[in-house]
């Protein structure tokens, strides 16, 4: 199963959108620093979740959440 997360900055609170296999692994990756573009950001917390069969369609949701479509979509959810 793949994921596609939405994480916001306590910091800033600007969003990051990612996809992966383990969300939690991939949470305490961002907010211990061993991502170097969030490593200012942190602490980081998911705000949003979605699950898809395939990585393929995980990436697609991942690249329409990045869009102008999906920060509208994101925002109009409340996240």
């Amino acid at each position: 199963m793949y994921f596609t997360y939405v994480l916001r900055s306590d910091v800033d609170g600007m969003r990051y959108i990612g996809y992966s296999t383990n969300v939690e692994r991939r949470l305490v990756e961002h907010n211990s620093g061993e991502t170097l573009s969030l490593r200012h950001r942190r602490p980081l917390r998911l705000i949003h979740q979605e699950s898809f069969p395939t990585a393929l369609e995980a990436k697609r949701r991942e690249r329409f959440l990045k869009s102008g479509q999906g920060r509208e979509y994101l925002s109009k959810i409340g996240k």
